[in-house]
């Protein structure tokens, strides 16, 4: 068996969380993925999705991160393994830093590429909204490293785990608990945004939440593409808070993101700028997000993004009635 990789993955109120099969995908790269998880119910399934070793370690379903900490912590001293990946989400950094500083270890955040080399980890990184990358490298002991979400696409082949029963020793410290949690209902069906493979984004300039929905949201319901936007656009009450990308929200990482008057605030492009394809909609031709767009469209956007829509509608039809 290769060199171990240790997988901690965000605590979901309802299964697994969306981020395993791409961490542990990101694992593989690497070295014999292990994950830590708090049910013996996901050891099947972690199989299916890569993990050789499964950890349980149960911890109070209230809890926040600190009992994860702790697991996390166990299950290091227990395997020793070359690297430690969590998801660069917050709950994600949140561990990954308190367990850096507990193993004194270094911390390696927000990846888009993973790999290793005769000398240790090396982690790739996408800096100040692509203007340039930068390449990371822990030399010395197992680093702890979070991954951008859907930025790593490698996929580790199934496996039938050893399921260990993990001891953890509290800490003793205290942490914060949840007393109530109230899923929030949904009637749309458009796809998560941190995961989805397409994402259409709309900026401050399309007014108001109406003409957000019309424009941004007809869109992707065209493209079966999830919605976000800017912090400005979120600031104005054009659309929730859980639709902002960029440094302060989401972090995506699609195969196609188009971004609806937008101009492409640094803040923003942060949040995007992995994206496979790259399209923009803009009347102002000098907006900064043409520089790392891969196709762009200048004009007016009340009047582009509504043909664009019945074009798609249109071959979608004609798509239909072939067959």
């Amino acid at each position: 068996m290769s060199a171990t990789v240790l997988v901690i993955l965000d605590a979901g109120h309802d299964g697994l969380a969306p981020t395993a099969a791409e961490l542990i995908g990101a694992a593989s790269a690497i070295g014999t993925p292990a994950v830590v998880t708090d049910s013996r119910e996901h050891a099947e399934e972690l199989g299916q999705l890569g993990a050789a070793q499964v950890l349980v370690a149960p911890w109070p379903s209230d809890a926040q991160t600190l009992p994860l900490v702790d697991a996390a912590e166990a299950a290091f001293n227990q395997l020793n393994p070359v690297a430690v990946v969590c998801a660069h989400t917050v709950r994600g950094r949140d561990v990954a830093a308190r367990l850096a500083v507990r193993l004194r270890r270094a911390l390696l955040t927000d990846v888009t590429g993973i790999r290793r080399d005769t000398e240790g980890i090396v982690t790739d990184h996408s800096n100040y909204g692509g203007a340039f990358s930068t390449v990371g490298a822990a030399t010395h002991l197992s680093p702890v490293v979070t991954v951008r979400v859907g930025a790593v696409e490698a996929r580790a082949e199934a496996a039938t785990p050893e399921v260990i029963d993990l001891e953890v020793e509290s800490s003793g410290k205290r942490f914060a608990e949840v007393k109530e949690v109230s899923p929030i209902e949904r009637e749309s069906s458009r796809p998560e945004l941190a995961t989805a493979d397409k994402v259409v984004a709309g900026g401050v300039s399309l007014g108001d939440e109406d003409m957000f929905e019309e424009l941004v949201g007809g869109l992707a319901d065209a493209l079966g593409a999830a919605v976000g936007a800017t912090r400005s656009a979120v600031d104005e009450g054009q659309v929730p808070y859980e639709a902002q990308i960029g440094q302060t929200g989401v972090m995506v990482s699609p195969k196609l993101y188009i971004g609806v008057g937008i101009s492409g605030a640094v803040q923003h492009l942060v949040g995007m700028q992995t994206s496979d394809v790259i399209v923009a909609i803009n009347s102002d031709e000098d907006a900064p997000i043409f520089e790392i767009s891969d196709f762009g469209i200048i004009g007016d956007i009340f009047d582009l993004v509504p043909e664009i829509i019945t074009e798609i509608e249109s071959r979608k039809d004609a798509s239909e009635a072939g067959k």
